[in-house]
């Protein structure tokens, strides 16, 4: 026999694995019903009990679902004992035990049984599960691991019986689809018979008996009515009554409002939270955010800086006050990593300042110590910080209303004790509503359980959007947060998605909340209550700077007394002085005056030990043999840091300031960010942590928000607009800029601040939205998303060092890819709220130098001293002054290579000019630095004593120390006042220039000068000094820039080694390389098993080797095995090779990438031959793998044959077949797959020429065919792959699949244009395609439409042409002359000769046709006329 049977319940287990001795943890049996069928599936007895419940109340959201209440179950319950009796009785008649889901049931009526000291009787029952049994006959895509999901039961039933079965939740109802759906899958035979006990006889009679589907008995299949539950008359009638209308007139404030930094959950800015509280006059207003306090800083700054707030005298009660809170997941404990415990929601407000150094300290650990998929605490962590917190109820989903609705009333009363307990006076009963029946229920018993402890109520509104029209923004975040669909609908399980249940989740205004609770009148005045109790603080605070431990020479005792720094002073004197005699050769009195000056401004400033700490690290980066930065930004400015070896660039010399870093006159935290090679930033961060202590170093969060293309691509997907128009608006949205701009300004601006083609999508992005369809409905939701916070990440460099542990400053969290915490307070932050911050910066050059220099010392055994090479090297300027700039820190761009030449620099102080105006807005003053360089044009001074500053710039102000200097000279300012004038130009500060402006014009004239030349002085500074860079920062980066260039100069092979390994991730760099490689004229090899190593790497004859570790599939380790076992000789062949090499290391797959690659070209076996298959199936390749490995293992048992020899030695090798020998453009593929370039060569490389004069695009352009709409272009390609095919209805059309240098593509080509270009369809061959991106004429999707098709090679002398020499005017010499005639008079043609001479510096050019000379385009003549540096060949098309 068989027993269907089901429960209803109180609820579910907290932990699904508990024994079920855990009492606490497993639901109550409500109901309880089943039924017995025999063999043949006839039905026997039918049971179903209502539980009277003992000892505890059914709560409300389980009566919701079966509709079972407490009332009725004491009514119509029966005693458990007797039901599970009953039950028992009828499980011993049975074979097995069945249900959906039947473990679920089996525990439940498990526990029962041993809460009655009942055995178990289904520990070990047989049972049937109709959920397992059916989940592939369902086959519900979806699951884990690529599995199935689960069958709902009604799921089940449309399968089996093609009718919906709305699941009653009534045990009685769901036992008879439970048994309908078991006796039907054993009747399909989705169960097997003998699964269900059945002999073959047994099963053919059941099919004889049952031939057609089971029918429905008809027993007791619907759910409870709620028939205990009043009419709703008598409902709104006894809530009339008991009104009574005594609307408080006490002011409101809304307390527990989420902000965006609720992580897709509120569209509340944290700014206008505070603007809408003010502007409605509200006392106060909350912050409560889940889980994470980012908002903490920027909320009470806000609040305090909020004009209602100005002019408040010391001591005096703010107009606003800010109450901040944080919303915390209470689980029962947070360190249990084994239970999927995400705990309850329990809003907690900061009394005052400790108040929110232990919230913080929740926070942190929740989400530090107690993560498990979401930040949690326990009530131990409660107890221990509960000082000076306030703790509400919350809402729903806080742990007392949880327990009413989904435990029991009983249990939800010992949980209010605890709470009542534990904060007295600081706990609060939080009053909801939002119309939801569940706050009603929860209301009812929350206020009742005030009354009897004596606990105040507050009135609250759950805020999470500003306006109520905000609510369907809000919905679509919540979508974005989840992957889901607006389209959607809400609820909870499979098909359904998370969704507030209406809109009233928003700021509602006092008067609203005091109607909303006129019949609770004092749930407003004890807001009141609850605010006095709110101090009001600030989170800002000086610096904390941990403690540098000093020599005890140094010590001051005082220093303790009065918290000075005398002690760290003194040693920073010392230690800056000890290094003045090593920096100078003698410390002179200007040198001194200098170094006197800045100690004492750092004395002034209160920061020594900044310095202290830094040259300490970095003083150990240099011993860990971690490659420094000369210096970075204004503190190369500082001969204070050049001393204590921070910096690298001697201030003095180079006329750096001070005061551009340190601003004598305002006291400010030095900045000082450090460079170091990107491969050792690492190793000084974990040196740092392990000094400091890791509670005492972290990260710094970013926060990343929704940018207005994002926020229009997001909300698309949401209400599934089709991608076609999603992309079509967000690509209207012009770059760096917001929806919230564009949409506000007028016509005027919009052409003020956009490029015409900007204006033009702009236009038509505004256009859209006032639109009635889904794409307007899209913009103007993104808009309110736009700036929403979607995640989280780390800064790239910045760390934080303090004296202290951190959780005990600010709040804390974690990243996911570091072991550091991270800030919860972003970087515009952290330093406010008195942390110290270091920027660590990773600096790739650096690697590259360091690279270099371990390259060079292998190679020749010379030890290059990078840091002290002459700065006047003749090779060296020579790299800047032909432009052969590329791989070259700051100068490698076009450009900057074309000034570079025209410029001629020969000396340090041309290439810090350059860096510094190689920009936007300084680069127009360029042609007039060369000029004046040259002597062209004359070097003029508004004023002669403006000559000491800007002789070295020829006359033209470079720098932003240019300036401060000249208005200490010219207006007498003091270093401060010049430092305020750089910046308040810099930055264009009004209020700035306005109070410096009548103070500058008067100390000229006091000193005798014009004031009409001293107003136009004022107005080129004010035009330029937004543009006039920080000298300092140029400098340093002009001496990594000389470094690089001195090492190519000097060791071209090794710096080109080193760039080709610090870009080898990147193809394209690679690509851009390897060319510079081929123009210098160092060869660059392919990887060669026996000279590659990891990285590139030079060989004895100057070339470049290839890296192992560019190439796709050979790890780090397997490099290592191979060169490490190459250290005891070279491999003679692939045999000697297999046998020797760790084969788990290199395994196949890496083998398979160095063959492709020609790794292996070294042992004279074709490429192709690795692969070839043999009569087994293997390949050449596996076999000798299997060969290696047997060697291996032979000479590893140490065995030996019967004349004496070792067994390894009678292993014979595979004898690798003969094969065909790939083809060349087979062969190069290969290489471009696990290379992702062609190393032998590319079939393109020879038309290099047709290529720069007949193309303008290549195929990575024909990804975003929007951009090139409707332009004609032309591509040169090699065809790797054709296909001649047919259409459904018998047309021939084909594919053409080609490629070149950046990317490939397939181009479909039907009808006629098949028929005219089916020619050129052969695999190998080097076309040149024309054509123009536009519509389809079927449709409005864009397409690059062919129009022609030609032979590279037939190319040029397709037509006669124009050949242009190109040429500037400096550069014509009689040899030059000379040269070209000679070249041209040898290769007489029929092509048109015109030299096009330029004079850049005057801004003119000239074409000059020769009448008498024309050529022929043959490749000796281009690659001859192309060894003339001087000349660039154009052809005209």
């Amino acid at each position: 026999m068989y027993l269907i049977f089901d429960t209803e319940t109180t609820g579910l287990p907290q932990n699904w694995k508990a024994p079920l001795t855990d009492f606490s943890n497993w639901p109550r049996c409500v109901q309880l019903a089943w039924q017995l069928h025999d063999v043949d599936g006839k039905l026997l007895e039918v049971k179903n009990y209502i539980i009277k419940p003992e000892g505890y109340d059914i709560p409300f959201n389980a009566e919701k679902i079966h509709g079972i209440s407490t009332e009725r179950a004491n009514k119509q319950g029966m005693p458990l004992s007797q039901v599970l009796l009953e039950f028992v009785k009828d499980v011993e008649k049975c074979k097995f035990v069945i249900g959906h889901n039947v473990s679920f049931d089996n525990s439940i009526v498990g526990c029962e049984l041993l809460r009655k000291d009942m055995l178990n009787i289904l520990a070990d029952f047989p049972a049937l599960d109709t959920k397992d049994e059916s989940t592939n006959f369902c086959a519900i895509p979806g699951g884990r691991g690529g599995k199935f999901k689960w069958p709902k039961l009604t799921e089940l039933y449309v399968k089996l019986f093609g009718d919906a079965f709305a699941e009653a939740h009534n045990a009685s109802a769901d036992v008879e689809a439970t048994a309908r759906c078991f006796l039907e899958l054993i009747r399909l035979e989705v169960i097997p018979f003998s699964k269900a006990g059945m002999s073959s006889d047994q099963f053919n009679n059941y099919k004889t008996i049952n031939p057609t589907a089971f029918e429905l008995i008809g027993l007791n299949i619907e759910p409870y009515s709620l028939v205990d539950a009043p009419d709703v008359e008598e409902i709104v009638a006894e809530e009339q009554e008991s009104e009574k209308e005594v609307i408080s007139d006490s002011p409101f404030s809304h307390l527990h409002v989420h902000s965006q930094f609720s992580i897709l959950q509120s569209t509340i800015d944290v700014k206008s939270l505070v603007n809408k509280a003010a502007d409605m006059g509200m006392p106060a207003v909350g912050l409560s955010d889940h889980t994470n306090m980012f908002g903490a800083y920027k909320f009470i700054d806000s609040v305090l800086k909020h004009p209602v707030n100005a002019n408040l005298k010391k001591g005096q009660t703010p107009i606003l006050k800010a109450v901040l809170g944080c919303e915390l997941n209470v689980c029962n404990d947070h360190t249990d990593k084994t239970v999927k415990d995400y705990g309850t929601q329990v809003p907690f407000f900061c009394k005052n300042k400790n108040g929110f150094h232990n919230l913080a300290k929740l926070s942190s650990l929740g989400n530090i110590s107690g993560f498990y998929y979401v930040p949690r605490v326990d009530k131990d962590l409660i107890t221990e910080y509960k000082q000076d917190l306030i703790a509400l109820t919350g809402s729903t989903y806080g742990a007392i209303p949880n327990l009413i609705l989904n435990v029991g009333e009983a249990q939800a009363e010992e949980e209010f004790k605890w709470w009542h307990t534990t904060f007295g006076d600081d706990f609060y009963v939080e009053i909801n509503r939002h119309k939801l029946d569940e706050e009603r229920h929860v209301n009812k018993v929350l206020i009742a359980f005030a009354k009897k402890y004596n606990v105040k109520i507050i009135a609250s509104n759950n805020v999470y959007y500003l306006e109520k029209e905000d609510a369907n923004a809000h919905d679509i975040l919540l979508c974005v947060k989840d992957g889901e669909q607006q389209a959607t609908p809400k609820g909870n399980g499979r098909g359904l998605r998370y969704g507030f249940p209406n809109d009233e989740f928003y700021f509602k205004s006092s008067k609203d909340m005091q109607e909303l609770f006129a019949d609770l009148p004092e749930a407003i005045d004890n807001i009141t209550h609850l605010i006095n109790k709110i101090e009001s603080y600030t989170l800002a605070r000086e610096v904390l700077l941990p403690e540098f431990d000093i020599p005890k020479e140094f010590v001051d005792e005082q220093d303790k007394v009065d918290g000075k720094k005398r002690g760290e002073n003194a040693y920073l004197k010392h230690l800056t002085y000890k290094g003045a005699k090593e920096r100078y050769i003698e410390i002179t009195d200007t040198i001194k005056e200098r170094i006197d000056f800045e100690l004492q401004v750092i004395e002034n400033s209160g920061y020594p030990g900044y310095f202290l700490i830094v040259q300490d690290f970095i003083k150990q980066a240099r011993t860990m043999d971690v490659s420094v930065g000369p210096g970075r930004g204004s503190a190369a400015g500082s001969v204070v840091a050049y001393c204590t070896t921070i910096t690298n660039v001697d201030p003095i010399k180079y006329d750096l300031l001070f005061e551009r870093f340190l601003n004598p006159e305002r006291v400010s935290l030095p900045d000082i960010d450090i460079d170091f090679d990107d491969e050792g930033r690492g190793r000084i961060i974990d040196w740092v942590v392990n000094k400091y202590g890791k509670e005492n170093v972290a990260q710094i969060i970013t926060y990343g928000t929704m940018a207005a293309k994002s926020s229009i691509r997001d909300t698309a997907r949401v209400l599934d607009l089709p991608l076609f128009d999603a992309d079509r608006a967000a690509k209207l949205v012009p770059d760096l800029t917001s929806l919230g701009k564009i949409f506000s300004w007028d016509e005027k601006t919009l052409k003020e601040k956009l490029k015409a083609d900007q204006l033009t999508n702009t236009k038509a992005l505004i256009e859209l939205s006032k639109g009635n369809d889904l794409i307007a409905e899209t913009i103007n939701l993104a808009r309110k998303l736009e700036g929403n916070v979607r995640n989280t990440g780390t800064h790239a460099c910045g760390v934080i060092i303090t004296p202290e542990p951190l959780m005990g400053l600010i709040p804390m969290t974690r990243a996911k890819d570091s072991d550091l915490m991270v800030t919860q307070f972003d970087n515009s932050v952290v330093e406010d709220a008195g942390l110290l911050k270091m920027d660590f910066l990773g600096l790739r050059n650096l690697t590259i130098i360091k690279d270099c220099l371990k390259i060079i010392k292998k190679i020749h055994g010379v030890e290059v001293d990078i840091d002290t090479i002459p700065l006047d090297d003749a090779q060296t300027f020579e790299i800047f002054q032909s432009g052969a700039t590329s791989g070259i820190f700051q100068f490698s761009s076009d450009g900057m290579k074309a000034h570079l030449k025209h410029l001629k620099p020969d000396k340090f102080d041309d290439l810090i000019a350059m860096n510094a105006l190689y920009r936007p807005g300084p680069m127009e003053y360029i042609p007039n630095y060369i000029k004046r360089k040259h002597g062209i044009e004359e070097i003029e001074y508004d004023l002669p004593e403006m000559e000491e500053f800007l002789s070295g710039t020829y006359g033209i102000t470079v720098y932003q120390e240019q300036v401060m200097l000249l208005s200490q000279k010219l207006a007498g300012f003091s270093k401060g006042d010049a430092d305020m004038l750089r910046k308040g130009m810099g930055k264009k500060i009004k209020a700035v220039l306005d109070k410096l402006k009548p103070k500058f014009f008067a100390g000229c004239e006091e000193n005798g000068f014009d004031i009409s030349t001293v107003d136009k002085i004022w107005t080129d500074w004010e035009a330029f000094a937004s543009y006039a860079f920080n000298k300092s920062h140029s400098t340093c980066y002009a001496f990594i820039a000389y470094q690089t260039a001195y090492l190519k100069a000097h060791y071209p092979s090794e710096l080109m080694a080193s760039l080709l390994t610090n870009h080898m991730r990147d193809i394209k760099d690679i690509t851009y390389f390897m060319e510079e490689c081929k123009r210098m004229g160092v060869p660059v090899l392919g990887p060669d098993v026996n000279e590659s190593f990891y990285k590139f790497a030079v060989n004895d004859k100057g070339e470049i080797r290839f890296g192992l570790g560019a190439v796709k599939g050979v790890g780090e380790g397997a490099v290592e095995a191979i060169v490490d076992e190459r250290k005891e000789g070279k491999y003679t062949a692939f045999d000697d090779f297999v046998k020797r090499v760790d084969l788990r290391s290199a395994n196949k797959r890496t083998l398979e990438s160095m063959v492709c690659s020609g790794g292996f070209d070294s042992f004279e076996l074709e490429r192709s031959q690795y692969f070839a298959k043999e009569d087994s199936g293997q390949t050449y390749l596996e076999k000798m793998i299997k060969f290696g490995n047997k060697v291996k293992d032979s000479a590893n048992s140490n065995q030996f044959d019967m004349f004496g020899e070792s067994s390894e030695a009678t292993i014979q090798a595979p004898v690798p077949q003969e094969t065909p020998v790939w083809s060349t453009m087979e062969s190069l593929s290969k290489e471009k797959d696990v290379v992702g370039i062609y190393i032998s060569g590319h079939p393109l490389d020879d038309y290099k020429v047709e290529m720069a004069n007949f193309c303008n695009g290549n195929f990575s352009m024909l990804n975003d065919l929007d951009k090139i709409n409707g332009k004609e272009l032309r591509f040169a390609g090699v065809v790797t792959k054709v296909e001649h095919r047919e259409t459904k209805t018998g047309k021939p059309f084909g594919v053409l699949h080609i490629e070149d240098y950046h990317d490939s593509f397939s181009f479909y080509l039907f009808s006629d244009d098949y028929i005219n270009f089916k020619a050129y369809l052969t695999t190998g061959w080097l076309l040149h395609l024309s054509g123009k991106v536009k519509k389809r004429f079927y449709n409005d999707d864009l397409e690059f439409k062919i129009s022609s098709i030609d032979l590279l090679s037939e190319l040029i002398d397709k037509e006669v042409r124009d050949v242009i020499l190109k040429v500037d005017v400096g550069d014509i010499s009689e040899q030059l002359v000379n040269d070209v005639v000679h070249i041209v008079s040898e290769h007489k043609g029929k092509h048109s000769l015109i030299f096009n001479v330029v004079d850049h510096l005057n801004k003119y050019e000239v074409d000059l046709l020769s009448r008498k000379m024309k050529v022929n385009l043959d490749r000796e003549f281009l690659e001859r006329i192309g060894e003339l540096n001087q000349l660039k060949v154009k052809i005209k098309s």
